[in-house]
């Protein structure tokens, strides 16, 4: 990497889920659960080697867990498993922000946790910063919160781009759980955003607020929400794409970089959007392609918020990737231009004039890369039967089946932008309905009432800043909440 080397820690078993997909692109120190390792036993010399194996293999009914589709090896330092919690049944587990703070707190834990952080940071060349993948729904929020802390204060003036990741969720009747998930994600947001260089949540639930709402869903991809091996890939394919501005080689930003262009005032929150795959349509051009998105963006939010549509970005950073040279402008000399776009002639300039155009007033930055996101085993055989083996769209349906999909393009977004004071003020709104009274057990786990409210305020301080002016006052006090 131009800008140096960058440290994953990957916390809680969903974290795994979207690190096993992801797993091959970076040295990873994990945090994880007692009992969810399955079929992978916790040496080294039992660590997986690449595997080659059949589709057959990878049925979702068999990845139950994360070290069920992991298929790179492991160093022996990599894993540390939470004793003290389980990761299966109803009880023993890591359900509360409380029990993840104290869990932090206990020596033996931290030291073991420093130890080996820096036996990672001593094999870097140039440390640029760290990615920080945790499970924002459970108590993993509260050991993210003071993992995040202790990087912040060990490691100052080096990048920590930290995603909150919370699967699809199901049986949201369960009062007790609805309430743990939201105040674990509320306090989740607030602590890790505060000492993170950049915050960014991401789900494929409609909402992380107490009204369900439907998965996202996508026109090229059949996926089971119930399957975490399916909603985690989708998730992975998008941040392998997101964080490319830090980790090419060509690159000229870093970590630090990226996070300073999104963060400034204060917005310590980023929301992710993403097209997987990108609707290129196979023999069109990138201008063609564009030209047909001009209102509506072929990018879904995976930052869980039921508004879809945002009304003033203030800052972005875009990356296309899977778009071969040939296909950035079109193939028919001599035809008339369809749009404005076919007066460029590179992908960035192309690229560029439409970011200016549905975005006008937005600081964007944008990479275009040939090199495309790799689906091959045990990446999921959900694919569309219109696509190509290389993920572009056909007219009609291919003769071979979506397991012959071996990449696709994608699109991404890393936003500031005004959603995000509808997703946070949205979670403080339902924050104020809850009767925490009701909810002694979580409290005893070690969160003070006091920093509960401070915590509740914050939030709504965050949101704040993602006010643009027209009618945000206005809104807050009418809309309802996710």
């Amino acid at each position: 990497m131009a800008a140096g080397e960058a440290v994953t820690l990957q916390l809680g078993p969903y974290a795994g889920c979207v690190g096993s997909h992801w797993w091959g692109l970076q040295g990873d120190a994990c945090s994880d659960g007692k009992g969810s390792f399955g079929t992978s036993r916790q040496d080294a010399s039992s660590a997986p080697a690449q595997l080659d194996v059949s589709q057959d293999v990878y049925s979702g009914s068999s990845m139950q867990v994360w070290s069920d589709y992991l298929n790179v090896q492991l160093h022996p330092r990599s894993i540390y498993v939470i004793q003290q919690y389980n990761h299966n049944g109803e009880s023993g587990r890591l359900e509360a922000f409380g029990q993840g703070e104290r869990l932090l707190q206990e020596h033996g834990c931290v030291e073991e946790l420093e130890d080996r952080l820096h036996f990672y940071v001593e094999e870097c060349d140039y440390l640029q910063g760290f990615q920080v993948l945790c499970d924002l729904h459970s108590g993993f929020s509260g050991v993210g919160a003071k993992v995040t802390e202790l990087l912040y204060d060990e490691y100052s003036g080096k990048g920590i781009l930290t995603w909150g990741l919370t699967p699809v969720m199901h049986n949201m009747g369960d009062s007790q759980k609805n309430f743990y998930r939201l105040m674990n994600t509320a306090l989740g947001i607030v602590h890790l955003s505060s000492h993170s260089s950049l915050f960014c949540p991401m789900s494929l639930n409609g909402s992380l607020g107490l009204k369900p709402q439907p998965p996202i869903t996508f026109p090229y991809i059949n996926y089971d929400a119930s399957l975490n091996y399916h909603s985690s890939a989708i998730l992975a394919a998008a941040l392998d794409t997101l964080t490319v501005p830090y980790r090419l080689c060509s690159s000229w930003g870093s970590m630090m970089h990226l996070a300073e262009t999104l963060n400034f005032s204060g917005r310590k929150v980023a929301a992710a959007w993403a097209s997987v795959p990108f609707p290129a349509v196979y023999g069109h051009s990138l201008p063609d392609v564009l030209h047909t998105y001009q209102q509506d963006l072929p990018w879904k939010l995976l930052s869980s918020c039921r508004e879809q549509n945002v009304s003033c970005c203030f800052a972005q950073s875009v990356v296309l990737r899977g778009i071969c040279k040939e296909g950035h402008i079109s193939s028919c000399p001599g035809k008339q231009p369809t749009s404005p776009l076919d007066a460029f002639e590179t992908a960035e300039q192309i690229l560029q004039q439409y970011l200016h155009a549905v975005f006008p007033g937005a600081f964007s930055t944008f990479h275009v890369l040939e090199q495309p996101c790799m689906t091959r085993p045990p990446y999921p055989r959900f694919f569309s039967p219109l696509l190509t083996r290389q993920g572009f769209l056909l007219d009609k349906p291919s003769s071979y089946s979506a397991a012959a999909v071996e990449s696709i393009p994608v699109l991404t977004s890393l936003q500031s932008s005004s959603i995000l004071h509808t997703l946070l003020y949205s979670l403080y709104k339902d924050l104020q309905k809850l009767n925490t009274r009701r909810w002694a057990s979580f409290f005893s786990a070690g969160v003070e009432q006091a920093d509960f409210h401070e915590a509740v305020e914050a939030l709504r301080t965050l949101s704040q800043c993602y006010e643009t002016g027209f009618g945000d006052d206005k809104s807050e006090d009418e809309t309802d909440s996710d």
